[in-house]
């Protein structure tokens, strides 16, 4: 095999256009440690105000050591996350920057998703067995930094989009929403989609479900400290099980393709909801067509279904294996075969669809 790759022509400039984009992509990955270090030890939260400060400012503002924060904030300013200014020797943070590291509560947050990729690294010889095997491996198997890193990825797209575009899109199910209805969030995690919807909407009730009893734990406290648990309950319950009928919206937040049975769940969903209730999933943003996929965004998708969604659907019965990018279609087969008989593209972003079902 060797000599028969030998035995190929290299285009030289073809070679350096890989290598190019691998040096980037060696960068990008060593630098997805110092991430998740500034984040956890406040460095990025510092910087915020947009203020200058020297490696040794930053140590005793955070606690740290100043020789370890030098390195860390020239890693940073070679990547561009932060702004060193040499006549002076400082660093900062500009407004773009410090809103997309330093702020929680915004719709471009980062930092979350690198606590997702810590997780998955520390799972990769779990990982590397399911390649072997052809096994899955469940959600609630990996490391738990996947579980706080996931609600951090996606909550910054909810709280863009969930209010303001997704459920106005969707067939009256706002004014519902406004009057008093209930609602059933399935898969929700540790409750981001779930609160959001609550705070805006005082007059609903909602409840939370999710097979995973630790996220359940987590959301219960988050629903406290947000004031909605009045309106909010939070229970443990796989998606072909939850209790509950006569719901005037049922939401699936980007976990339908990680169900062994997609299909199932729809079945479920079919039987909960009033007759003219509404099933609102929102799926990661994909073509149907491999080729279209193939592109920064399809990249971070596909990655994350090979460790993430596909494991967590192979360790379920069923084991459809829909996977993070399995497009339009699929999900049209899945939700009408379940027995709905509507179905439309209601929204979307560049990150995801949002799909409006209806009996």
């Amino acid at each position: 095999m060797a000599a028969q790759s030998q035995a190929r022509a290299v285009d030289p400039d073809k070679l350096n256009a890989l290598l190019g984009r691998a040096v980037q992509d060696m960068g990008a990955a060593l630098h997805s440690a110092l991430i998740l270090i500034g984040d956890k030890l406040g460095l990025y939260r510092s910087m915020g105000d947009g203020v200058p400060v020297t490696p040794a400012e930053l140590a005793k503002r955070t606690g740290t050591t100043e020789r370890y924060v030098r390195e860390w904030l020239n890693a940073n300013a070679a990547g561009g996350y932060v702004d060193y200014h040499p006549e002076t020797g400082t660093y900062s943070m500009n407004p773009e920057q410090a809103l997309a590291f330093s702020l929680d509560d915004t719709p471009v947050h980062l930092p979350g998703f690198y606590h997702m990729v810590a997780s998955i690294m520390k799972d990769e010889d779990k990982l590397c067995e399911t390649f072997r095997t052809g096994k899955g491996f469940g959600w609630h198997e990996h490391e738990k930094g996947l579980f706080e890193g996931c609600e951090r990825f996606f909550r910054p797209n909810y709280l863009a989009n969930l209010t303001t575009s997704w459920i106005p899109s969707l067939e009256g199910v706002e004014q519902k929403l406004e009057r008093g209805a209930l609602v059933a969030d399935v898969g929700c995690g540790h409750g981001a989609s779930t609160i959001l919807m609550a705070k805006k909407y005082p007059k609903s009730h909602f409840f939370g479900f999710d097979y995973h009893d630790k996220s359940i734990e987590t959301a219960k406290k988050k629903a406290e400290a947000e004031g909605v648990s009045d309106r909010v309950t939070f229970t443990v319950a796989p998606a072909k099980e939850f209790p509950g009928n006569g719901y005037d919206l049922v939401a699936f937040f980007d976990c339908l393709h990680d169900m062994g049975d997609p299909t199932g769940a729809a079945g479920h969903v079919r039987q909960a909801l009033k007759p003219d209730g509404t099933w609102m999933i929102v799926e990661p943003f994909a073509s149907d067509d491999l080729l279209s996929n193939l592109n920064p965004v399809g990249r971070i998708y596909y990655s994350a279904s090979t460790v993430v969604c596909v494991p967590a659907s192979l360790s379920q019965e069923v084991a459809l294996g829909l996977g993070a990018q399995a497009g339009e279609q699929k999900i049209r087969e899945v939700v009408t075969a379940g027995g709905f008989t509507r179905f439309r593209r209601a929204s979307e972003t560049p990150f995801n669809m949002v799909f409006e079902a209806r009996p």
